[in-house]
């Protein structure tokens, strides 16, 4: 079967929004900051089983490509605020969608394959 441009390129696209949202926690941490601004230990306590360092990764690569904003608060302590750039509020569709799917198809085995093209 032959890829058209249009559908070489939605994989193209598909494969970069990928890269920026990759690994086991990223959605999750996407939405946490989509309910509004998070300081860290609050999306640990959320986020029951993740690792000070793998929130801390996730983070960070989420700052790398623009996708949050740091805040830091002059506190004693110091505080850390994480919340959504407007690349990252750009998300929220998407997240909404995923929402609708699995309180669908979420825990089930119905309808995975149904012979239809994703890119059609």
């Amino acid at each position: 079967m032959d890829i058209s441009k249009e559908d070489e390129q939605c994989l193209i696209s598909i494969r970069e929004a990928l890269e920026v949202v990759r690994g086991k926690w990223a959605i999750l941490v996407l939405t946490l900051l989509s309910l509004g601004p998070q300081r860290f230990n609050q999306m640990r306590r959320h986020l029951d089983n993740i690792s000070i360092k793998s929130l801390t990764d996730v983070l960070r690569h989420f700052e790398q490509h623009e996708v949050i904003n740091r805040q830091v608060f002059p506190t004693s302590p110091v505080t850390v605020e994480y919340s959504l750039t407007d690349k990252g509020r750009a998300y929220i569709p998407v997240l909404r969608e995923m929402r609708i799917w699995g309180e669908i198809w979420g825990g089930t085995s119905e309808g995975v394959d149904d012979g239809e093209t994703p890119l059609g």
